[in-house]
């Protein structure tokens, strides 16, 4: 494709619009006139200057200044062959766009912030018969008119970018809802196919759709696929092929009144689509159990309970199995700097330094993550998620959030950095920043083996069954400060009425587990711990250089732990869990063996798997079931980590915001460290 601007066209030659690069005042203007994505355009003719020119669209005479022509981007070279065209998968959220594209093109995708926005467009490519697509994969959307940053995203990229034909996948369990886009495309596009998905649904729910009316009601193709099952794909490449074969329809360059497409939509089910029973009544009877007013929370707090469980005890053996593959690693990793003749400095600084730190935030990071997402993509999957929004709206009401926080709050239990990009599904800019300010409040993976090791070696030690209980009680407390925080802020500097809470139930299916493993790992799992890695092997480095330089036979380490005593100890902690604290800034997970490497003076980071060693160890250096609460506390409310502060930089694009973000969950763990030991020098047990 060669792409030029509007002005280049002399008279008498013919173009395709490709995307308007203007103001959104005459961007508007344009595209209400007829400027949109694809149309075709002719100059006619230029006036004796050259300053203006008059073109033909929509058999419409339009004359437009040189400098407007200039912001609009036009297609007049003729494809080669073989060359990709774009298509692009639109639809309302939950009709199986994703899972048609991941399958189409087998997942080689690659996702990326488009202009101005930050929600995520994926992209790929697919081949049939002879022919290279370009798949888009747009954020669904309920219609043309967006109300919410993903539909806007959608809505620039079918108005802007170069598109060749647009699938509207819809899902035949819920068809009417689903119309309304697709005819509302209709007028402003073309080619546009319909997809129907979910076929392998209409035996089991007795649905019965008459595809020949179907398609002459709307005007539009239509194929009966099942995205799960890879069904219908080529019969519906080889209609999209077809319909961009023909020749181009006038198009509206408004969007028709609403109220009639719905109408229209109404009498186009009646005679499209019989259902022989009440499809709806088996998830009416799940969401009398799930979403019951009795049941509902605590069947969510059995689920967290189970995951939390399955997480903690999955985990154990694959993070045992990767430290000793990682202790192999830096034995031979030693041998070959040796037969190097390497430095023993450079060598320690290598080994000791960056590689333990990288090793020990793999083996204990991503075992975690690699079940604990899964698990949360499960009951995102099968559509329980959503009614965990719905059972807690009330709570995150009364903070003056919104009911979607809790989805992001789920989320930041693998990780607050995903929880914290999770929360652009937030339509409200206000409720977003709360949710982003407050998701450090919920315990990560990363503090999770702390809270866990603390716990059971000082508060359940003799009684296994009251660690899972305890951390529980933990988890809730963190709930309910996060509440409390988000009071605060929608009180004071986020001052605002909460925002109407609408929120599709989408109907319960069965998970697709491969695909779900598969897509856990890549675009959460592996990219997660990428940041994590990123930032781990300089602080490795950086800590390694302080454990190394020696001032008067003490060590940089210990001279800042020093430093740090008086101040930590008014919170009833001592400078090395202080300093611990702040070293592990780049991941939680080496706080342990920070504290290990400090009480020992090692100069190198330790890590015992044996929770009788570590008790002696910490025993022995002062700490008691007082240090340990406090530890617990600060563990649960303390800064971000690094990965999590780049990622709310990167949401709000604020330094001042992502202070805020680092300032209120430590600020709030201080104080209740502060007030723990006040209450026990009260009581005269501290």
């Amino acid at each position: 494709m060669c792409n030029e601007i509007l002005s280049q066209l002399q008279p008498g030659e013919t173009a395709t619009i490709a995307a308007i690069k203007t103001e959104q005042e005459n961007r508007k203007r344009l595209q209400d006139l007829g400027f949109i994505s694809g149309v075709p355009i002719q100059c006619l003719q230029k006036n004796f200057s050259g300053s203006s020119s008059t073109y033909l669209i929509h058999d419409t005479v339009i004359a437009l200044r040189q400098q407007d022509a200039d912001a609009i981007m036009v297609t007049r070279c003729t494809e080669a062959a073989g060359s990709a065209k774009t298509i692009a998968l639109a639809g309302n959220p939950n009709v199986g766009k994703s899972t048609l594209f991941n399958a189409l093109t087998g997942l080689h995708q690659h996702t990326g912030n488009w202009s101005g926005k930050t929600v995520a467009l994926a992209k790929g490519t697919c081949q049939y018969k002879n022919h290279n697509f370009t798949i888009v994969d747009l954020p669904g959307c309920y219609s043309l008119s967006p109300v919410s940053r993903d539909e806007q995203i959608s809505y620039d990229y079918i108005m802007q970018e170069p598109v060749d034909a647009i699938i509207v996948v819809c899902d035949l369990t819920c068809l009417e809802r689903n119309l309304l886009l697709a005819l509302q495309l209709k007028a402003m596009f073309s080619p546009v196919i319909l997809a129907i998905n979910c076929m392998d649904e209409a035996p089991r729910k007795k649905i019965e759709l008459d595809f020949e009316s179907l398609q002459q009601l709307t005007g539009l193709p239509t194929v009966g696929i099942t995205a799960s099952k890879k069904q219908g794909f080529s019969q519906l490449l080889e209609t999209t092929l077809q319909a961009m074969q023909q020749p181009a329809q006038r198009l509206q360059s408004q969007l028709p009144e609403q109220t009639s497409l719905v109408t229209q939509v109404q009498k186009i089910k009646e005679q499209c689509v019989i259902h022989h029973k009440n499809h709806l009544q088996t998830d009416r009877r799940l969401d009398q159990f799930l979403v019951g007013k009795w049941t509902g929370i605590p069947i969510m707090l059995l689920l967290l309970a189970f995951i939390f469980w399955l997480t903690i005890t999955g985990a154990n053996y694959p993070s045992q199995w990767l430290s000793s593959l990682f202790a192999r690693g830096s034995t031979l990793l030693t041998v070959l700097l040796e037969s190097c003749h390497t430095p023993h400095w450079l060598q320690s600084c290598l080994v000791d330094g960056i590689y333990q730190t990288l090793s020990w935030v793999i083996a204990v990071m991503l075992p975690p993550m690699a079940i604990f997402f899964p698990l949360f993509t499960i009951l995102e999957n099968c559509g329980y998620l959503p009614r965990v929004a719905f059972n807690l709206d009330h709570q995150f009401q009364k903070a003056g959030a919104c009911g979607k926080q809790c989805l992001t709050t789920c989320m930041a239990f693998g990780c607050n950095a995903a929880g914290v990009t999770g929360c652009r599904i937030i339509d409200s800019p206000r409720e977003r920043l709360i949710a982003i300010l407050t998701n450090s409040f919920t315990p990560c993976n990363g503090r999770l083996p702390i809270l866990i090791a603390l716990v059971t070696m000082f508060f359940a030690a003799d009684q296994a069954f009251l660690a899972p209980i305890l951390l529980i009680a933990l988890i809730l407390f963190s709930f309910l400060v996060t509440l409390a925080i988000s009071k605060l802020l929608s009180v004071t500097v986020l001052r605002g009425m909460p925002s109407s809470f609408i929120l599709e139930l989408p109907p319960y299916r069965r998970p697709q587990f491969g695909q779900i493993i598969l897509r856990s790992l890549l675009d959460r799992t592996m990219f997660i711990l990428a940041r994590a890695v990123m930032v781990a092997a300089p602080a490795g480095l950086f800590i390694w250089i302080l454990a190394n330089i020696q001032i008067e036979n003490q060590s940089l380490i210990q001279l800042f732990a020093q430093q740090l005593q008086p101040f930590a100890a008014q919170f009833g902690m001592d400078g090395v869990i202080l300093l611990a604290f702040l070293l592990g800034w780049p991941a939680n997970e080496i706080v342990i063996p920070l504290m290990l490497m400090m009480y020992l003076s090692t100069g190198t980071m330790v890590d015992l798997d044996n929770y009788t060693a570590l008790h002696t160890i910490l025993v022995d250096n002062g700490w008691t079931w007082q240090t340990a609460a406090a530890v617990l506390l600060f563990s649960l409310f303390h800064w971000p980590c690094s990965t999590t502060c780049l990622t709310i930089k990167k949401e709000t694009g604020s330094i001042g915001w992502t202070a805020l973000a680092v300032l209120l969950p430590t600020a709030t763990g201080l104080l209740l460290c502060f007030i723990l030991r006040q209450l026990l020098l009260l009581l005269g047990i501290a």
